[in-house]
């Protein structure tokens, strides 16, 4: 990929980022980054990360220095983009049909430890074809519909049959159970999202008995997120985290409420989108130049930091607006800020850069290398 400038060099002051820019905090991610393995480790459970949170080799690697088994990528071009960039353990969490992408998975089996998943005979069987041809074997999980009602066999005897057709297969094993419950990880109230969480864990608890019932050991049981993480630890059946936005955190994710009715705060806010006041035409707004070509807006909008009161309306292609009626005078013409974003994963997919500052100076640009690696 070929990549335009960088908005920031080493060094320099924040003031002086082009906008606009995605910043990580880094006092804010290193905390994260330990918290979250720390929380793992006490709990005897692995961490496993989504890589399609911050699509970005460093991150990786610093995930896996912590001690992270490895990482989670949702693509095949992902997982490329992070061995290149020195991943060493990757699963493919998704579901891969294609006989040229299978070829390239089978192809990258050949360069690091990788594994993938499957919910269905077809890909399995074209997923052995093409290890058969590279020379490896591939260790393969079998997903499970652990109440996302997405992708994955039913729970139980379907996810038997599939687990039995992989034990069979010539250049595959079976690898485990995924079992991740996407939808539960943004369920508003405590008790209802950790009621999902349950759900989710007793359906993969209830596979893996049935499978050791019939002589196939399952050793892995994969899934949970940044929404569940407590309870997927806590449950004696996950063997690993999968969480990801935990890193950077956002918008919706601070819309959990937590059993005391609170802000989901577990974790700090790492992830900023750099904008610049660009018209103050004198009404009751101002236009920043984060549109959205920089903000991802499909779970809500960015929320400026530091601002309460001042939310971000109307955007467009290249403008974002700021409604001032509540703080007027705020915001002046060429003033910088940060925007909260509202999902995060897709946030950064917009952008090449993340300029990792601490306290008031850039102190590293990182690629995003997986950057619109939807392949």
């Amino acid at each position: 990929m070929t990549r335009g400038n960088a908005p920031a060099v080493p060094g320099m002051a924040i003031e002086e980022v082009d906008t606009p820019a995605l910043l990580v905090d880094l006092d804010a991610l290193e905390f994260n980054l330990t918290r979250m393995a720390a929380a793992a480790a006490a709990a005897g459970v692995r961490l496993r990360p989504h890589a399609k949170t911050h699509k970005c080799a460093q991150i990786a690697l610093r995930q896996i220095a912590l001690g992270a088994s490895g990482i989670c990528c949702q693509k095949v071009t992902e997982a490329e983009a992070m061995v290149g960039g020195g991943v060493g353990n990757v699963l493919l969490s998704n579901e891969i049909v294609d006989p040229p992408k299978l070829a390239r998975l089978a192809a990258l089996a050949t360069r690091t430890t990788l594994s993938a998943c499957a919910d269905n005979v077809v890909a399995v069987d074209a997923m052995n074809a093409a290890a058969a041809q590279h020379g490896v074997v591939i260790p393969v999980l079998v997903e499970i519909d652990a109440g996302g009602d997405r992708c994955g066999v039913d729970p139980g005897e379907p996810a038997l049959r599939l687990a039995g057709h992989i034990a069979g297969a010539s250049h595959l094993r079976f690898g485990g159970l995924q079992a991740y419950q996407g939808r539960a990880q943004h369920i508003r109230p405590a008790l209802e999202r950790e009621e999902a969480a349950h759900v989710a864990a007793s359906a993969s608890g209830r596979t893996r008995d049935l499978l050791a019932r019939h002589g196939i050991a399952c050793d892995v049981i994969t899934g949970g997120g940044t929404g569940t993480w407590a309870q997927d630890a806590a449950s004696g059946v996950y063997t690993e985290l999968q969480a990801g936005s935990y890193i950077f955190m956002d918008a919706d994710y601070r819309a959990n409420r937590t059993a005391d009715g609170t802000d989901y705060s577990e974790f700090r806010q790492s992830l900023f989108i750099y904008t610049q006041v660009m018209s103050a035409p004198g009404r009751h707004y101002v236009i920043v130049d984060a549109g959205l070509k920089a903000v991802a807006v499909d779970e809500g909008m960015p929320v400026p930091d530091g601002l309460p009161g001042v939310p971000y309306v109307r955007p467009s292609d290249e403008h974002g607006m700021l409604d001032m009626r509540a703080n007027p005078g705020a915001l002046r013409l060429g003033a910088k800020l940060r925007l909260i974003p509202g999902h995060c994963d897709p946030t950064v997919n917009l952008y090449e850069w993340l300029v990792a500052v601490r306290g008031d100076r850039v102190e590293a640009v990182w690629p995003v290398v997986a950057r619109g690696e939807g392949r």
